[in-house]
């Protein structure tokens, strides 16, 4: 993947959390459908914040774009890596236990993806 930089995976990823923000703070609905959650007030409200989450992850990546090889650098990776291996794994737990439809897996490989993508970059980058 020698087309990747850092630069173009945190704009890429600035754009995807932006669009997952947008979905979750204004139309969950389709999300949450497709993993077979209903939208209730609860579920809601947690979308809500986790969109908000999103915004800062966005936000974030956006604005280190340019960076450098550096510490921050290296922890915005090592974060990014860990939250979304944890989130691919809790999202195929949620599928096996049938907590979630399987249209959750296809939120776990997108996951998988941006794990692969920026160990790519953090690997790289030492």
């Amino acid at each position: 993947m020698k087309f990747l930089s850092f630069h173009r995976l945190s704009v890429f990823s600035s754009i995807l959390f932006v669009v997952l923000a947008i979905n979750l703070m204004f139309a969950p609905t389709q999300m949450l459908t497709s993993w077979g959650i209903e939208l209730t007030t609860s579920v809601g409200l947690v979308a809500r914040r986790i969109a908000a989450l999103y915004t800062g992850l966005a936000v974030m990546f956006f604005m280190v774009r340019h960076a450098e090889l550096s510490t921050t650098r290296t922890a915005l990776i090592s974060g990014t890596i860990t939250a979304c291996s944890i989130l691919a794994l809790l999202g195929v737990y949620e599928f096996a236990t049938g907590h979630a439809t399987s249209g959750i897996l296809t939120a776990a490989f997108v996951e998988v993806a941006l794990v692969l993508a920026f160990l790519d970059v953090g690997l790289r980058g030492k």
